[in-house]
């Protein structure tokens, strides 16, 4: 069957667009707290510093419990725990809408992150069982463009909602909270329903296409063992996972720094109110969203992931300092923190296709889930420490300026990974 793209352009149809709109309901739950702030900080009396904790003590619960979720995945199948997950994790969002105190801020958030603990790697683990390695980026990229895409959307509705201020006696961010953590609960009914566990009784592939896809699979899952397969423990303590961690943490410092804190800084920066500068955000991410899959696409056609994840941290690494340098430049500022964003996502898709070139079965579960529970730690440092500089210097420039230091190192980790062998390279 020729080189079997037309059945990855089959799979991609069919699977990419529904864990695109789960992942985009995913990040919108877990970012919407950022244009949430202002907001909420004003009618709760929270500081600089409790929202900066807050948002960070997601990634307590979600660290903790990322690696056990990712194996019970393994064992009972995605379709059913990627379900549990979206359902737990929308009744939590909701939940948001009851916080009155920073210790119920901080529960919230614990829980919320131990719920959708094994959502990503999931997500990624699953999508092994699905695309060839060769692929890999690309598909990755696009399915991890909605990270970028969910501020895209979550801007507009989020600033529409925050104007039902008073409505039946709710503020405009406990609205926020109650309508989009609602189809996360949906979603995670029809993923059940919908999601196939893997490729070999689809309908929707030919019986030659379900056949090829296997025997692609299958072969590469032997080519990766044959230089020794790796047990769980093996993948939990491979050096080579480690440093992917390492790399990783560091990236993820600033996604989040950036992440959960870009409408205030556009609204210090610029003068703007909160609906503005909500609005105002969705473009870094709209940029970020084409960038990524530009950035991939070369990378799975040059068959190379190391520098395709070292210069966009290094774009935005200059990114970051340009915008804090220019901070009373408003325009100036935005397109910095636009180019910044930009390098951030972009490290996304090469990253993720260099665990899966070298671990399987639960080494690869096991591994995944470490490499983002780690990186998720970053999570937890970038959105605190932000907090926790503005609070002592009531200015963002010295926070943009610690991200884009993380990002220098993940350039420079990258750098120094071993070139990468075998499933990745392609002619």
């Amino acid at each position: 069957m020729n080189d079997g793209r037309p059945v990855t352009a089959t799979v991609t149809r069919r699977l990419i667009p529904y864990l695109f709109l789960c992942y985009i309901v995913n990040y919108l739950d877990r970012f919407n707290i950022s244009f949430a702030a202002s907001a909420m900080k004003a009618d709760l009396g929270l500081s600089d510093a409790v929202y900066g904790l807050g948002a960070g003590m997601f990634f307590a619960g979600y660290v903790t419990c990322e690696i056990p979720s990712n194996l019970i995945l393994q064992r009972v199948g995605a379709r059913r725990w990627i379900a549990r997950i979206m359902v737990t994790w929308g009744v939590l969002s909701c939940c948001m809408m009851f916080v009155r105190t920073p210790r119920s801020f901080y529960v919230l958030r614990l829980l919320l992150g131990a719920a959708e603990a094994g959502f990503l790697p999931g997500m990624l683990l699953y999508l092994t069982h699905w695309i060839p390695a060769r692929d890999r980026a690309r598909i990755f990229a696009l399915f991890l463009t909605s990270t970028a895409l969910a501020g895209v959307i979550g801007a507009p509705v989020s600033a529409a909602l925050l104007t039902l201020a008073g409505a039946r006696g709710l503020a405009g961010w406990q609205w926020l909270f109650l309508v989009e953590g609602l189809p996360a609960i949906v979603l995670g009914v029809t993923t059940f329903l919908y999601l196939p566990d893997d490729p070999s009784h689809v309908s929707w592939l030919s019986v030659p296409e379900r056949a090829w896809l296997v025997e692609t699979l299958q072969a590469e899952r032997a080519a990766r063992e044959q230089d020794g397969r790796l047990s769980l423990w093996q993948g939990l303590t491979a050096g080579r996972v480690w440093r992917l961690s390492l790399l990783y943490v560091s990236t993820i410092i600033s996604f989040y720094g950036v992440a959960f804190w870009l409408p205030q800084i556009l609204s210090t920066f610029s003068g703007l109110g909160n609906a503005a500068a909500s609005l105002l955000s969705a473009l870094p991410y709209l940029v970020a969203s084409v960038g990524m899959v530009l950035v991939a696409r070369h990378s799975d056609h040059a068959g190379e992931r190391r520098r395709h994840v070292a210069v966009p941290a290094f774009a935005a690494a200059a990114g970051l300092m340009v915008g804090a340098l220019a901070s009373h430049h408003p325009l100036l500022a935005f397109l910095a923190l636009c180019v910044a964003a930009t390098g951030i996502w972009s490290t996304l898709g090469p990253f993720w296709s260099m665990p899966t070139t070298f671990l399987s079965g639960s080494a690869a579960a096991g591994g995944i889930a470490l490499i983002n529970s780690v990186g998720n730690i970053g999570g937890f440092v970038g959105p605190t420490v932000i907090g926790f500089l503005k609070e002592r210097t009531h200015r963002f420039e010295s926070g943009l300026a610690f991200l884009a230091g993380t990002l220098v190192i993940a350039g420079v980790l990258a750098l120094s990974l071993p070139e990468e062998r075998g499933p990745t390279q392609f002619g």
